[in-house]
C-alpha cells in the first residue's frame, strides 16, 4: 500500500511497499540474491544525485556552542602549538630581589605572599578534614543515584524492546494474514488462467471439429 507522502516527498515521489519480509522465502535464494545485488550495484554506478535533499535545512554551525576559551584552544590545535605548562609561580615563597633587600614594600609583598600560601595550604586542609568525615557518605549517596539512574536506564530499555517486539510480532502477524490472503488469490488466480486455458483448448477442438464437418 502507499505511504503517505512527508514534506520531503512530494505526491509523485511515494514509496510503494510491495514486499513481506515475513512471508517471501526467496531472499533465501543466493541466485536471486546474487541478481539483486547486481541491480544495486548497477543502480549505484548510474545514478547521480538530482538535487541537495539537505537544501530545506539551515546552513550547519559548528562553532555556536564554543566559548572563547575553547576558540583559543582550538586555534593552538589547528597552529600545532604546544600546550603551556602548568605555572607554579603561586606555590612560590620567593625572597626580595637583590636589588630590594632593604625595600620595605619588597618585604611587605612577601609577607602578603606568605600569608596568601598559608590560607591556602589551610584551606585545603580544610576540605581533606571535610572530605574524611564525609566523603564516604557522599560518594555512597552518589553510587545510591547512580544505581537508580542504572535501574531506570534499564527499566526503560525493557519497555522499548517490549515495544519493539510487539511491533515486530504485530507485523508477522499483519503479514501472515496478508500472506495467506494473497497466496489463496494466487491459487485462484492460477485454477482460473488454468480453466480458461482449457476453455480454449476445447474451444480450439471443437473449431476443428467444426472445420472437418463443414469439408
Amino acid at each position: 500500500m502507499p505511504i503517505p507522502s512527508t514534506n520531503n516527498f512530494t505526491s509523485s515521489e511515494r514509496i510503494l511497499v510491495d514486499d513481506l519480509p515475513y512471508v517471501d522465502q526467496e531472499y533465501g535464494d543466493p541466485v536471486l540474491r546474487e541478481a539483486a545485488l547486481a541491480l544495486v550495484d548497477e543502480e549505484t554506478r548510474r545514478y547521480r544525485p538530482t538535487k541537495n535533499y539537505l537544501e530545506h535545512l539551515p546552513p550547519l554551525e559548528l562553532s555556536s556552542f564554543e566559548t572563547p576559551l575553547m576558540k583559543t584552544e582550538f586555534e593552538r590545535l589547528s597552529q600545532k602549538k604546544p600546550m603551556d605548562v602548568l605555572s607554579m609561580k603561586r606555590y612560590e615563597l620567593p625572597p626580595p630581589s637583590a636589588g630590594r633587600l632593604n625595600d620595605l614594600q619588597a618585604w611587605i609583598e612577601c609577607v602578603d605572599n606568605s600569608m596568601a600560601q598559608l590560607e591556602h595550604q589551610t584551606t585545603r586542609i580544610l576540605n581533606l578534614e571535610l572530605m574524611s568525615e564525609y566523603g564516604c557518605e557522599s560518594w555512597r549517596i552518589y553510587n545510591t543515584v547512580l544505581s537508580q539512574m542504572i535501574s531506570q536506564s534499564q527499566k526503560q530499555l525493557q519497555e522499548l524492546k517490549k515495544q519493539i517486539q510487539d511491533v515486530n510480532w504485530a507485523r508477522k502477524k499483519d503479514q501472515t494474514e496478508v500472506g495467506d490472503k494473497i497466496k489463496h488469490l494466487e491459487a485462484t488466480w492460477f485454477g482460473l488462467i488454468t480453466k480458461n486455458y482449457e476453455i480454449e483448448l476445447a474451444c480450439a477442438e471443437i473449431e476443428r471439429q467444426l472445420a472437418s464437418l463443414n469439408e
